[in-house]
């Protein structure tokens, strides 16, 4: 009769499910009020006008329009604009 010895098992094989971050919406593209710009955890990128920031650091519209990416101040801080439709 053939036998095996039972293997080991392993410590590994897990991981988290990733969490789908980053920009949603790239500048010069056309965005609805509400709509999510960009998905982060902090504040990587920072609320400009017309631009409102969630309780997980995720930057929105509040008012239709066009998504612009500036870079201000002297520390050059990524700030996301929207600059409403004319």
């Amino acid at each position: 009769m053939a036998h095996k010895k039972a293997g080991g098992s392993s410590r590994n094989g897990r991981d988290s499910e990733s969490k789908r971050l980053g920009v949603k919406v790239y500048g010069g593209q056309a965005i609805n009020a509400g709509g999510i710009i960009v998905r982060q955890r902090g504040t990587r990128m920072h609320p400009g006008e017309n631009v409102g920031i969630g309780k997980d650091h995720t930057l929105f519209a509040l008012a239709d329009g066009h998504v612009k990416f500036v870079t201000k101040g002297a520390a050059k801080k990524h700030t996301v604009v929207v600059v409403p439709a004319a």
